[in-house]
């Protein structure tokens, strides 16, 4: 890893500021559009980009701030990734954000948010704190070939479990779809019935299927010759230079989604961002008054 000095930590984007406290991740995720070159990351994927000023910038945000409103991070690099066992930059951005009366809407794959549990309880308990953990496979085998660097679904449905004993809504990114590795019935079942038992609030999914950019692209293509030899020739052959890489399952897959999701009554997709979106200040009950 190594250390920047940040010019700002903060940006706006309708009523939730968005925020990134690292640049890079180490899941090794094979699919992680993080890595496009539109993005500009110039130094190696891996070597995470620690902005060491955002705590002080995050305060100095903050204290500005007329009107609270939600925090949103984890979008482009993931808050838990393995530096954040030892930095505890996002547990110390979580208790600023509990500081000034803030909400926030943060997302992960790793188990290491278990460690904030109860920050993040105080802040849900205030205002609102929403979880948001990606599951793309059921399978705990498959988990650990596209996902190699962090915890398996198992344990991210775990996650979930004690998020809802707690009383933090979740919300679950079922994707990416890869074509002919996930794009299965029983994945998008197993993954439903894993949200259904964890008691999700809301479900995101935009597409059965994958999106590649340039640097990504690569990068995926490289993992399928490791793991799945002969597919990427099917991949470019199917797809060639595609940004949206549609599952040839996608219709069914959706509708079973779409069956399910209305069956179990989850927010979907829009919904569920004006859900997270919505800052909530909580009143607090009268003996807490005094």
């Amino acid at each position: 890893m190594h250390f920047v000095q940040a010019k700002g930590i903060l940006s706006a984007r309708n009523s939730v500021n968005g925020m990134n406290l690292y640049r890079g991740c180490q899941h090794g995720c094979i699919y992680c559009d993080s890595r496009s070159k539109c993005y500009h990351i110039e130094h190696d994927f891996e070597d995470i980009e620690v902005k060491e000023n955002a705590i002080e910038l995050l305060e100095a945000a903050l204290s500005k701030k007329r009107k609270c409103c939600m925090i949103g991070t984890g979008a482009m690099t993931d808050p838990y990734t393995p530096v954040e066992a030892s930095l505890c930059m996002t547990q110390r951005a979580l208790e600023v954000i509990e500081k000034h009366g803030f909400g926030i809407s943060i997302q992960t794959k790793s188990k290491l948010i278990l460690r904030d549990l109860d920050l993040l309880k105080r802040i849900n308990d205030k205002t609102k704190a929403v979880v948001q953990i990606t599951l793309t496979t059921f399978d705990d085998k498959l988990c650990r070939i596209v996902e190699p660097g962090v915890c398996v679904t198992s344990e991210r449905f775990q996650v979930l479990k004690q998020m809802q004993a707690a009383g933090i809504p979740t919300v679950v990114w079922l994707c990416p779809i890869l074509p002919f590795i996930n794009d299965t019935q029983e994945n998008i079942n197993g993954i439903l019935d894993y949200c259904e038992a964890a008691g999700v609030r809301g479900i995101i999914n935009f597409g059965m299927g994958v999106t590649l950019r340039d640097g990504d692209r690569e990068y995926f293509y490289a993992a399928l010759d490791r793991h799945f030899p002969g597919l990427k020739a099917e991949y470019i052959r199917r797809y060639r230079l595609a940004y949206q890489l549609d599952s040839p399952r996608a219709g069914e897959l959706r509708r079973i989604f779409n069956e399910r999701c209305r069956k179990a009554g989850f927010l979907v997709d829009q919904d569920v961002f004006r859900y997270m979106n919505e800052f909530e200040e909580k009143v607090p009950l009268q003996g807490e008054l005094f």
